[in-house]
């Protein structure tokens, strides 16, 4: 709402009360001022700004079924060399992510597939050894 004549003082003239401007109007910047930089996040981020750790779990494995376990945090190892069963990292695998626990279950299954290829060979031998053993017996 503008200033009218009957809404001016007596004793300001018609000029000086039209050029009054209210404090808070006269603080707001104007569009050939810019306005100050704030400080703090940007706007529309409603991310918060959070500490990390980094920890560090480096798992290791043999052929033969032997895993180790080494723990970091943050370039220090906390644990090393800390022997785990293959039973564990699947288990451990499968909580963490799908994907980690396919990446794992292959390297077991390889594992798994040697193992039985081993025992299957060890079974033969064992046959040999023990009719060899059967004919010795028997003479």
């Amino acid at each position: 709402m503008s200033p009218t004549t009957e809404d001016k003082p007596a004793d300001q003239p018609v000029e000086a009360a039209e050029k009054a401007v209210p404090a808070e109007t006269a603080a707001a910047p104007t569009e050939s001022t810019p306005a100050p930089a704030k400080r703090g996040r940007k706007p529309g981020s409603t991310a918060r700004k959070t500490r990390t750790v980094e920890l560090t779990l480096t798992v290791t494995g043999t052929l033969d079924g032997e895993w180790q376990a080494e723990l970091s945090h943050s370039g220090s190892r906390v644990v090393q060399g800390l022997a785990i069963p293959a039973a564990a990292v699947s288990r451990a695998a499968a909580e963490l992510h799908e994907d980690i626990s396919k990446a794992i279950e292959s390297v077991l299954d390889v594992a798994r597939e040697q193992h039985q290829a081993r025992l299957a060979e060890l079974e033969e031998e064992l046959t040999k050894v023990k009719q060899a053993l059967a004919d010795l017996q028997e003479g």
